[in-house]
């Protein structure tokens, strides 16, 4: 561009020179130069032009590639992070699963330790001390028969569990068992003073008075049901009597139809017929009451009932009847008995039982076992 400028001045300065040699007529050429000029100046600026455009369009898209480059940078960056964390909660967890294993074995290895323990200590009592399992025996006897005189009160079996006791005691043959066997003793002997009650007796005697309530004849329903007239109403054939068999023909008549019966308690109202049922039934409900409390030992729910099947009883029945009179004896028989005992609160021989139990056994258990001698060689 600079020699351009400096030709086209030299140009302009060789022109005057020109001029005052030539004529007039030739003054074209110089527009021809400065339309050369115009032409370069409109390339120069057509080439700054798109010099321009192109630098704007690589810084554009240089910019465009840095943000690219930017924003996968941060989502690198957001991978390795969430990379990290990631693998930092997989240790994590690896750890504690690693503990929990741990554990677990030290666990399995304790309890293991704990069951080899028990095994030593088992085949120690049972192969060098037989006797200790006669003392657990009688112990287990001794309480199975605390729970039969305390809940049922069955003072034989309680005495059979008691002897038995002893028994296994005796088998022992250890003197220092004396005072145990002492104690089972006095405890036999205070059962066998007590006064047993049959209880099973009872009951299939309720149960049996229960079912012969229907046997039982109602006060009102007497055998002096006769007329209070005591004539003879039988006809006669002879034709002269006419009159007096038409009078016993209408007495009989009267007599079927209006029926008057002696009663001595005039003052008491009887019973209406269809009331004998539900009378009965009461009954019955009253007996199986006092049979349920017999095994209960309910001696007062046992009198009540009792002594309120006699009261009806002897009000709406007829006691001159010789069932009711039967019915009514095995009332008062029954009203007589109790069905509850008089057993003693506890049992000598329990407490000194559980003693040598927690001495002899139970401490036994406890103790450690000793440890297994390291073989030769190991």
């Amino acid at each position: 561009m600079t020699e351009q400028k400096d030709s086209s001045a030299m140009v302009e300065e060789t022109t005057p020179a020109v001029e005052t040699r030539t004529p007039p007529v030739k003054k074209p050429p110089r527009k021809s130069g400065q339309a050369g000029t115009a032409l370069g100046a409109l390339a120069i600026v057509i080439a700054l032009a798109i010099g321009a455009g192109l630098w704007m369009n690589a810084h554009h898209q240089a910019q465009q590639q840095a943000q690219v480059s930017q924003t996968l940078s941060e989502q690198l960056m957001a991978l390795q992070q969430q990379s990290e964390r990631e693998k930092a909660q997989l240790t994590q967890q690896l750890a504690t699963q690693t503990a929990d294993l741990q554990t677990a074995r030290e666990q399995q290895a304790a309890l293991s330790r704990q069951l080899d323990e028990l095994k030593e200590k088992v085949a120690a009592i049972s192969g060098n001390d037989a006797r200790t399992w006669l003392l657990a025996q009688a112990d287990y006897l001794v309480k199975l028969a605390g729970r039969k005189l305390w809940s049922d009160q069955d003072v034989t079996t309680v005495a059979a569990l008691l002897k038995s006791a002893d028994a296994s005691l005796a088998d022992m043959n250890d003197p220092s068992l004396v005072p145990v066997r002492r104690a089972l003793t006095q405890d036999i002997s205070n059962l066998s003073a007590i006064s047993q009650v049959d209880y099973d007796g009872i009951i299939l005697k309720l149960n049996q008075l229960s079912n012969g309530v229907d046997n039982l004849r109602l006060a009102d329903n007497d055998s002096d049901s006769a007329p209070m007239d005591a004539d003879s109403n039988e006809l006669t054939s002879s034709l002269r009597e006419w009159r007096q068999n038409l009078v016993k023909s209408w007495h009989n008549f009267m007599d079927d139809f209006i029926t008057i019966r002696r009663r001595d308690n005039t003052a008491e109202p009887l019973l209406a017929p269809n009331q004998d049922v539900y009378l009965r039934e009461n009954i019955r409900s009253r007996l199986l009451i006092a049979a349920q409390a017999v095994p209960r030992h309910q001696d007062e729910i046992y009198r009540q009932s009792v002594d309120t099947v006699s009261t009806w009883v002897r009000a709406w029945f007829d006691t001159s009847d010789a069932s009711t009179k039967s019915f009514l004896a095995q009332l008062d028989d029954l009203s007589q008995q109790s069905v509850s005992m008089d057993i003693p609160e506890a049992l000598e021989s329990q407490p000194l039982l559980d003693k040598l139990m927690q001495t002899r056994v139970r401490n036994l258990l406890a103790q450690p076992a000793e440890p297994a001698q390291p073989q030769q060689g190991e």
